[in-house]
């Protein structure tokens, strides 16, 4: 959530939009259409240092279907060595969709992404605010601690590990006030794979652990210990009860 004086703006983050071929891409699916049935403005965002390709048109198909307000967020402007290099994937889009605006700019900018936020606000229905000033988000710690890690793993393992990774909070200890056990699994398809994560020695698995526990005290506001191990689940994406103990739900 981002609360400010002239408005509150309730970001709904969907999975990436692919054709499913796993029962957890179909319901990964499920959730960004039940997402634009909901919500007021569709923010499609795009990487503009990239080529078009056929997952750009699956997008816009869905987005066409759904027929509802959008803006169009073209991102890592910041990597383009000329500007004038956006005026052709601008016209493309502007061809495939009634857009109410189209906005270039850089995540890593502070200065764009305060704009950004300015124009989004000017699309939004008027009404009452849902949360309350001080409130962030509605995840639990146990999820956002599991998605801190989870995204260490990618970070170490690039390429090497397609997107085959879940992570669980399976244990939370309050220790004290300024101390917390955590306790985390990660959840791969093959052996091969939990190799991958654990690395020589399990040098990666420690790097993982140390970078995710630096974030999580950051988010907690105290001290943690973070104990992470590796199991295989053969085809976990295809098994409805691993899909729902994920938390994701149909």
């Amino acid at each position: 959530m981002v609360t400010r004086p002239d408005g509150q703006i309730v970001f709904v983050d969907t999975p990436g939009i692919h054709k499913p071929g796993h029962e957890m891409n179909r319901r990964m699916m499920a959730i960004v259409e039940d997402a634009l049935l909901e919500v007021d403005l569709v923010c499609l965002l795009r990487d503009a240092s990239v080529s078009t390709g056929a997952g750009d048109r699956f997008v816009l198909e869905l987005l066409q279907r759904s027929k509802k307000p959008a803006v169009l967020l073209l991102n890592k402007i910041d990597k383009l060595s000329q500007k004038t290099a956006l005026l052709p994937l601008i016209e493309w889009y502007k061809d495939q969709y009634e857009w109410r605006e189209v906005i270039p700019f850089s995540a890593l900018q502070a200065t764009t992404t305060t704009a950004l936020v300015d124009e989004l606000i000017k699309h939004l229905p008027e009404g009452t605010a849902i949360f309350g000033d001080d409130e962030l988000t509605d995840q639990s710690l146990r999820t956002l601690v599991a998605e801190i890690v989870r995204e260490k793993i990618l970070e170490q393992t690039e390429e090497e590990i397609p997107y085959v990774t879940a992570v669980t909070t399976e244990k939370w200890e309050d220790v004290s006030e300024d101390f917390t056990r955590i306790y985390c699994a990660i959840v791969v398809e093959r052996l091969s794979q939990k190799k991958i994560i654990i690395g020589h020695g399990g040098s990666r698995l420690k790097e993982i652990g140390t970078q995710a526990r630096r974030d999580i005290e950051h988010l907690l506001g105290h001290r943690c210990h973070l104990e992470l191990f590796v199991k295989v689940e053969e085809e976990w994406r295809n098994k409805q009860q691993l899909l729902d103990e994920f938390g994701m739900s149909q």
